[in-house]
């Protein structure tokens, strides 16, 4: 059986692979949705990651729907105890932004989606500068008291904020945060890598990167020459365009041909062994597309197979 991963210094304890649930409600369907979520527990996965605003951006949505399929999910499964949930705050469309008061009602309408009493793992989705860290953290500590939410954490926040709200949990006694969900991936690594990641090893924090495979890129089906109907097709497309793109899909090839699986699992498996990342975020929208992904559970890239994918996304 997988080991499980610590989360940060929390008393969470997850599966090295976070399934994605932003698909959930949009791509997914909610049958196919149950039938992913199946899957992923039937394997040892139990880190699911939503957000209140998953999926608002598709025409006559209302945001919430990912929760809401999780939420039933769990309801016909009866198994929330056995499933840590994450989800966020702050883009939900009739929940924008991290006041006090919309944080509160916020976590209250995701409870109510998820058919829950807690949430496992709270996320500000996208800091919001004009918003003092006292007021969030203070609203998300209340939350924590209150048992609606286990452990807080922070996506989308710069050093500097994410330093400001640590020194203000620690100096007033408040909860704090235990994790980051950075954009990380190896064609993105400048949007962790440096003062950022520096600051999570230094105050214990677990990252939970998202983009984990560039929109799909790298699970290598992005060629030249090649047409993938996906509605993330452009996003990822445009990292064939781009030096460094062609040498990581070369480097990924070749070492995924050396361990005789997929190349997404070589692609979360570097990302798996980087400093402070607990468990990279993947989604899939069909069953089929699950076991590449959770192979990174099994995967165990040796050093110079890092250093190998670490220089050719330099």
């Amino acid at each position: 059986m997988t080991a499980l991963r610590k989360l940060g210094s929390s008393d969470l304890e997850v599966f090295p692979l976070a399934l994605g649930g932003n698909v959930f409600g949009w791509t997914a369907d909610e049958a196919t949705s149950f039938a992913v979520l199946d899957a992923y527990t039937a394997a040892g996965g139990n880190f699911v990651d939503s957000a209140d605003s998953y999926s608002a951006w598709i025409e006559g949505n209302q945001g919430g729907e990912s929760e809401t399929v999780i939420g039933n999910w769990i309801k016909a499964r009866g198994n929330r105890s056995d499933v840590v949930i994450a989800t966020k705050v702050s883009q939900h469309p009739q929940f924008q932004g991290l006041s006090a008061a919309n944080i509160k009602a916020a976590a209250d309408a995701s409870l109510r989606r998820l058919g829950t009493d807690h949430i496992d793992l709270y996320y500000t989705h996208f800091d919001k500068p004009e918003t003092p860290v006292e007021e969030i953290v203070g609203a998300l500590d209340e939350l924590v008291r209150a048992g609606k939410v286990r452990h807080i954490a922070a996506s989308n926040i710069s050093p500097e904020r994410l330093r400001a709200s640590l020194e203000f949990s620690d100096r007033e006694g408040l909860a704090r945060y235990v994790a980051i969900q950075p954009h990380y991936n190896l064609v993105s690594r400048d949007t962790y890598e440096g003062e950022l990641r520096g600051l999570a090893e230094q105050s214990g924090l677990a990252a939970v990167p998202y983009f984990a495979l560039a929109a799909g890129f790298l699970t290598g089906k992005y060629r030249p020459g090649t047409t993938v109907d996906s509605a993330r097709a452009g996003a990822a497309g445009k990292h064939l365009e781009t030096e460094r793109g062609r040498r990581v899909l070369t480097a990924l090839d070749e070492i995924a041909q050396s361990h005789d699986v997929p190349v997404a699992t070589v692609a979360l498996a570097w990302l798996a062994a980087q400093p402070t990342v607990a468990a990279p975020i993947a989604s899939a929208r069909t069953v089929e597309q699950l076991p590449a992904l959770l192979g990174v559970a099994d995967l165990r890239l040796d050093a110079p197979e890092v250093d190998r994918l670490t220089e050719a996304s330099a």
